[in-house]
């Protein structure tokens, strides 16, 4: 039996997925030869389904996953799927403004964001993990920092140099500032100015390495990373998982029916719910840190709306 690894690496070459697309190529949704390289399900439309993720772990793994994704989808859909890689986490909403992404994998954050400003927009799936979503707060070995029962215990933070991930990154600055918020740290109340290191697995290095004393991140990196033993337990503790929240979901462009065909988003949106049920799918599935999607809605994502406009994240 083929490992996740091996049924991805298969996915991807069968479906001969991107590799590094350019945003300059990339940045046109008329299913134009966008330098040829997409996933191959021939699209009676001509059209192709153009997707993307918020850039929050390592480069490498992403595109490995996203491209599987890809390759997965065209076979189940018969359209052309192509990933489209973005620099950072305000690129994936712009863009999707624009119309030159269809489908995205969101952050709760960016998700919201990009569905206040595009309300014709369709909340397709999340993962099963989703619903019940955290994040980690660490420190540095030699910050003296112990792990906590409670968020009232973020109050140990105050006057400690402290990173973030990207700005708008839900579980590794929005909620990670609301929390620290409700135990009465302010940001202003670190050491200086708060890092924002642009992704999670830069957050763990960074507090790793003591550029910054502690930080907090997505709860599923940092058991990826620790299952994985690439964390120097010697320098970095987990001081405290937060409380729940819902967190990441893809966002589908309103106009994807007329461009492809009639009841493409409910098409689209069953075979994300059904990737489980076959072993090809399942590794896909897998690859997420799931074990299956599961429908969603925007109603999931208030809380999120509701605590960003509170710290001013959104207007």
């Amino acid at each position: 039996m083929l490992t996740r690894r091996q049924t991805l690496a298969r996915l991807a070459l069968t479906g001969a997925a991107v590799t590094g697309v350019g945003l300059t190529a990339a940045c046109s949704s008329d299913g134009g030869d966008s330098a040829g390289n997409g996933s191959g399900g021939g699209s009676g439309s001509g059209e192709t389904l153009l997707i993307s993720a918020i850039p929050d772990q390592d480069p490498d793994a992403l595109t490995e996953r996203e491209e599987a994704f890809a390759a997965h989808l065209a076979q189940v859909l018969g359209v052309d799927v192509e990933y489209v890689p973005v620099p950072d986490y305000s690129a994936s909403v712009s863009l999707f403004g624009a119309g030159d992404l269809d489908l995205v994998f969101y952050g709760g954050l960016t998700g919201v964001q990009a569905q206040l400003q595009n309300p014709e927009a369709t909340v397709v799936a999340q993962r099963d993990i989703d619903p019940v979503f955290t994040s980690i707060f660490i420190a540095n070995a030699d910050a003296g920092i112990e792990p906590l029962d409670s968020v009232d215990g973020l109050t140990v933070f105050a006057d400690k140099r402290f990173t973030f991930g990207s700005e708008t990154s839900t579980s590794g600055r929005l909620m990670p500032s609301y929390f620290l918020s409700q135990a009465g740290v302010a940001e202003s109340d670190l050491a200086g100015e708060p890092g924002f290191s642009g992704s999670h697995d830069s957050t763990i290095e960074l507090v790793t390495s003591g550029s910054y004393e502690a930080g907090a991140l997505n709860s599923q990196v940092w058991r990826s990373r620790m299952e994985e033993g690439t964390v120097d337990t010697e320098k970095v503790v987990m001081v405290l998982e937060s409380p729940e929240y819902h967190d990441y979901h893809w966002l589908l462009r309103g106009d994807v029916d007329e461009r492809f065909e009639e009841g493409f988003t409910q098409k689209l949106t069953d075979a994300m719910l059904a990737m489980h049920e076959s072993e090809e799918g399942l590794a896909v599935v897998e690859s997420y840190g799931a074990e299956k999607f599961i429908a969603a809605s925007r109603e999931d994502y208030q809380q999120i709306e509701e605590v960003a406009r509170e710290l001013g994240l959104v207007g």
